[in-house]
């Protein structure tokens, strides 16, 4: 059983910056890939990133690239989203999801709860 816990969620004003972190309970963190995704309202969840087990490979969707950095302390069962320059257009509930392998070509059925970023113009 795997836990999973955002938060650092908030409303700010676009061209601000949040850091959102996920907490990972159990002992396979440090061997599985994470990811970070969004579902804005009438819209389907969209994965926004993705981090390998040791950090060594990354993926950003295209909409958040150069924005957003992605990043992931294992000593700490903690993996991060920095987002920069916010657009009105990232507000979201954003969730983080275990990997169900190393590299991320599986997902587990781990997800957190979420947590709310509200972009304003």
């Amino acid at each position: 059983q795997v836990q999973l816990v955002e938060s650092g969620g908030g409303m700010v004003q676009a061209g601000t910056s949040l850091k959102l972190a996920c907490v990972a309970s159990g002992r396979t963190f440090s061997s599985v890939a994470m990811g970070w995704f969004r579902q804005a309202p009438g819209k389907e969840r969209e994965l926004v990133a993705r981090i390998t087990w040791s950090g060594g490979s990354i993926y950003y969707a295209d909409s958040v690239k150069g924005r957003f950095t992605v990043s992931r302390d294992n000593a700490k069962n903690t993996v991060y989203l920095q987002m920069n320059s916010l657009k009105p257009e990232d507000t979201a509930v954003y969730y983080c999801r275990a990997g169900a392998d190393l590299y991320g070509t599986l997902w587990s059925r781990y997800w957190g709860q979420g947590t709310q970023v509200t972009v304003s113009s």
